[in-house]
């Protein structure tokens, strides 16, 4: 997938497939005005690239002069199309195809044929390389189509989402996929924290720590915060529902994400099902879990060797090392049994290359 301003899109046409049909579309163009000399008129900005390679394919006599059409801002349309730049003049007598990019409402058309209404052309016929015919409600016939498409967002070849994606060789799609939240598991020193870094940026994901979001509620003070550091001060476990009551908090401030990166939580079976349960209310669901598979000698080296700057005594003591290993195996194996039987429980090996171990969970990530 491609990142465009705000917005993922994932490839949808192939360079071969546009150009394919658009040499389709010239030789059938061609073929009925063999005896004369049209004018193509492009629809700007989109239609260039379009334009550029119709010509190209187009090997009998032909003219050529654009217009410029806006009806679009960010994803959707206005509703109101305005004319840039005007039809050409001397067009008296010749016969007129319209090349324009997409065919979706038809808005663009009626305005199209309005700049055309005064003047005595021959012929007016309206060519289109992309055409949602689902959506188009227009009371003009397109003559020419080169790829009947779905009404979903494109950009590539000329198309944009805020004037970014024209110069792409070829069409992506945006993708509007469910929201992807995922459990990401792993021993001390397996690289969560790293690879939810990349995953996050990758997919626009919020990335929850457990542990940086208790430290910020409790270092700025929150009622959550002052909740919870009453119970640790006296030694307990912070319930669930006050961890659960935090996550949620988080959640609700990036209504925006394309989904979740839940790490640290949950650590018991009891904690998934709340998990579950709080999503649910939110129509949303954890989508899988994932699990950084390492050797413990390896981690430990690893620890050891950020324990040199880390700071933490914890990163400096083998005996604890392995006593944190065990403590993790401990608690990730009812979440592992809880999440396999609904079928969202992966394990990736966690050792290797940064970009290998981010492809291996991107693999799993891409097929949800």
């Amino acid at each position: 997938m491609i990142k465009l301003h705000d917005k993922y899109f994932k490839p949808y046409l192939k360079e071969e497939e546009i150009l394919a049909a658009i040499r389709k579309m010239a030789e059938e163009i061609a073929k009925d005005y063999k005896d004369e000399t049209p004018l193509f008129v492009g629809v700007l900005n989109g239609a260039f690239m379009f334009v550029s390679d119709f010509l190209k394919a187009y090997q009998n006599p032909c003219e050529v002069s654009f217009v410029r059409l806006s009806s679009y801002q960010g994803l959707t349309s206005t509703g109101i199309v305005e004319t840039l730049l005007d039809a050409p003049e001397e067009i008296e007598g010749k016969s007129v195809i319209i090349l324009e990019d997409v065919v979706d409402t038809g808005r663009t058309l009626k305005q199209l044929v309005h700049l055309f209404s005064h003047t005595n052309v021959k012929e007016f016929k309206i060519a289109a390389l992309f055409y949602k015919a689902e959506v188009y409600n227009g009371e003009y016939a397109i003559d020419y189509v080169g790829l009947e498409i779905p009404d979903n967002f494109i950009v590539g070849y000329g198309l944009d989402y805020n004037e970014l994606g024209r110069n792409l060789r070829e069409v992506y799609q945006l993708n509007q996929s469910d929201m992807i939240n995922l459990v990401l598991f792993g021993k001390p020193g397996a690289g969560k924290g790293t690879q939810a870094g990349f995953l996050k940026e990758k997919y626009n994901l919020k990335h929850i720590s457990t542990g940086d979001v208790f430290r910020y509620n409790i270092k700025n003070g929150t009622d959550l915060g002052m909740l919870a550091k009453s119970f640790i001060d006296k030694g307990d476990l912070v319930p669930d529902e006050v961890t659960i009551d935090m996550l949620k908090a988080e959640v609700e401030k990036s209504p925006d994400a394309a989904g979740f990166i839940f790490d640290g939580f949950p650590r018991t079976a009891a904690q998934a099902e709340a998990l579950d349960n709080f999503l649910e209310s939110k129509n949303m669901k954890v989508n899988a879990t994932i699990a950084l598979d390492a050797d413990d000698d390896e981690l430990e080296k690893r620890i050891l060797e950020r324990g040199k700057t880390s700071g933490r005594t914890d990163d400096q003591d083998p005996g604890k090392i392995r006593n944190r290993f065990a403590n993790y195996q401990k608690e990730t194996a009812p979440l592992k049994a809880y999440y396999e039987k609904q079928g969202k429980f992966h394990s990736v090996n966690g050792i290797g290359n940064i970009d290998d171990i981010t492809g291996r969970l991107s693999k799993i990530i891409d097929t949800l």
